[in-house]
């Protein structure tokens, strides 16, 4: 059993996934805190109807990112958080965070990284025209979109897809890995190895 904190910024469908993941017993988690960037994201509203405390934080919060990400991780540590989940959160972490967490921090991304980093992987890989692109769940580091990748899923781009289409074909994706990966790690299955990259040791 691992306990989460898991940081949103919007409507919150990759937060709900792992709510619905640990309560149909798929993951051995629980959620101890979510935090919020912003205070009027749905997300908020699903973390409450689970009985999940959550902290909100406003666009001011962040006008010193750094005091941010202190605060931030000052809240997971007393909630006694063993790993940072970022589900569609929409600010980079920094030092205060990667360094109270140390390759605890784990992101999911839209694409299938390096390709089409930053906050339109879906617009970016379909506008490119490419006939690939999927889903990407990696451990955040100090770059943005970057640090070792634990797990890609692809997703066909079809001919007669739209945008809409595609995106929720990813997001269908996204709510299926993510869980799976968190299993993972709470099953001491994930570590990264000298050379920065990440093992997955089969069972």
């Amino acid at each position: 059993m691992i306990r989460l904190g898991v940081l949103i910024s919007g409507s919150g469908s990759n937060l709900q996934a792992i709510i619905d993941a640990i309560a149909e017993g798929r993951l051995d988690a629980s959620i101890e805190l979510v935090v919020s960037s912003r205070p009027d994201a749905y997300g908020i509203e699903r973390a409450k109807q689970a009985g999940i405390p959550t902290l909100a934080l406003n666009k001011e919060s962040y006008a010193d990112p750094l005091a941010a990400d202190t605060l931030i991780s000052g809240e997971l540590e007393k909630a006694n958080v063993d790993y940072v989940v970022m589900a569609g959160y929409m600010r980079m972490v920094r030092g205060p965070l990667l360094q109270a967490f140390p390759d605890r921090i784990i992101n999911i991304h839209p694409a299938l990284l390096p390709s089409f980093p930053g906050a339109h992987g879906i617009a970016d890989a379909f506008a490119a025209g490419v006939k690939i692109t999927g889903v990407t769940v990696h451990l955040a580091s100090e770059i943005y979109d970057e640090g070792p990748i634990i797990a890609q899923r692809a997703v066909e781009i079809c001919e007669d897809d739209t945008l809409e289409s595609l995106e929720q074909r990813i997001h269908s994706v996204e709510h299926q890995l993510y869980p799976q990966v968190l299993q993972l790690i709470a099953q001491g299955r994930v570590r990264v190895d000298e050379s920065g990259v990440v093992r997955i040791r089969e069972d």
